[in-house]
C-alpha cells in the first residue's frame, strides 16, 4: 500500500518522538502489563486505543512509561442490510506513541443486489494510524482534573475507487487528523472521553471520501461516558457524528451502548448494541458490535 503524502508530517513527528523515547529509556528497564484494567481503552473500529466507535487519548498495550506493550483485535458488527469484519494491530511506546494498522471489510450482502452491486459486494478499507500523547495522564495524575491528551492522523485507503466515483465521492483514500482528551476519575469510577476529528470520510471512509455535496474537512465529534462496576467490568455509552458528503444518501451519526469486560490481563471482550442510523439509503441499521483483543 502506497502511503499518501499527507499523512507523512504526522508519521514524520511521532517516528521521531519514539526515537527520542527509546534513546532515553535506553538505560532503563522495559516494563510491561503496568496499567490497571480497561484503563486503556479496548480498541476502536479504525485499530487504535478507544471505547469501540470512538478514539481516546489513551495509548495502546498495557505499558508503563518505561515499556512497551501493544494489541491485537477482531470485530464483528452486524445490522439488519449490512455486516462489518474488521481486525487490526496496535503498538504503544513508554505510553506516549502509538502505531496502529488495521483492515475492514463492509460486506453488502444481499444488500449488494438491490443496490446493483452484487450479492456480497464487499468494500475493503485499509487504515495506518498514529497518536502522540501531548498532555496528562488519564489514570495516574487523580490530584489534576487536567485529561490525557493525545494528537493523531489516520491514513485510510479503499479498494473500491471506481464504485465511489459512481455514487458521487471524490477520493478513494483520506487522511483524518484528531486530538482526543480522556479521563479516568477513580474515586467516582467514571471513564469520560471527548475527540474532534477533522474528516471527509463517508461511513468512515468505507463509502470514500468527500463527495457531491462536500469535499472540505469538517470539524466531528466523538464522546464516551463509561462507568467502571468493578475492575474487570465496565458499561457505558458512546457518540459519533459524522459529516455528510454524498448526495444520493444521507450519513447519520452513530451511537452505542456497551459492557466491556476484562477476562484477564491479555484478554478482554466488549459487546454493544449499535445504531448507526440510515446506511446508503437503507435505513434503521441497528444491531449487535463484538470486538475481541488480547494484548500485554
Amino acid at each position: 500500500m502506497k502511503l499518501h503524502y499527507k499523512i507523512l508530517p504526522a508519521l514524520g513527528c511521532v517516528v521521531a518522538a519514539a526515537l527520542g523515547l527509546t534513546s532515553r529509556a535506553a538505560a532503563t528497564e522495559i516494563e510491561t502489563g503496568g496499567k490497571l484494567l480497561l484503563t486503556g481503552g479496548v480498541s476502536a473500529l479504525e485499530g487504535g486505543a478507544g471505547g469501540g466507535l470512538a478514539t481516546w487519548g489513551v495509548i495502546a498495550g498495557n505499558e508503563t512509561r518505561n515499556g512497551v506493550g501493544g494489541k491485537v483485535h477482531a470485530t464483528y458488527v452486524d445490522v439488519p442490510d449490512y455486516q462489518l469484519r474488521a481486525a487490526g494491530a496496535a503498538i504503544g511506546l513508554y505510553d506516549r506513541v502509538e502505531l496502529s494498522v488495521a483492515r475492514q471489510e463492509f460486506d453488502t450482502g444481499a444488500t449488494g443486489a438491490k443496490l446493483g452491486l452484487g450479492k456480497g459486494f464487499t468494500f475493503r478499507q485499509d487504515i495506518i494510524g498514529a497518536k502522540l500523547r501531548v498532555l496528562g495522564d488519564a489514570v495516574y495524575e487523580q490530584d489534576s482534573w487536567v485529561p490525557q491528551v493525545s494528537v493523531g492522523a489516520q491514513f485510510k485507503k479503499n479498494n473500491q475507487g471506481a464504485i465511489i466515483k459512481a455514487v458521487g465521492g471524490r477520493h478513494d483514500s483520506g487522511v483524518d487528523y484528531y486530538v482526543a482528551a480522556t479521563k479516568l476519575l477513580l474515586d467516582k469510577s467514571l471513564v469520560l472521553s471527548g475527540a474532534v476529528r477533522l474528516t471527509k470520510a463517508n461511513q468512515t471512509g468505507l463509502l470514500g471520501f468527500g463527495g457531491d455535496q462536500n469535499d472540505s474537512y469538517k470539524a466531528q465529534f466523538e464522546g464516551s461516558a463509561a462507568v467502571l462496576l468493578s475492575k474487570r467490568l465496565a458499561v457505558g455509552a458512546e457518540y459519533r457524528s459524522k459529516p455528510s458528503n454524498l448526495g444520493f444518501a444521507r450519513e447519520d451519526d452513530w451511537v452505542d451502548l456497551f459492557a466491556a469486560y476484562a477476562i484477564n490481563k491479555t484478554v478482554s471482550v466488549t459487546a454493544a448494541y449499535v445504531d448507526l442510523g440510515d446506511i446508503a439509503t437503507f435505513k434503521d441499521q441497528r444491531g449487535l458490535y463484538l470486538s475481541l483483543q488480547a494484548g500485554f
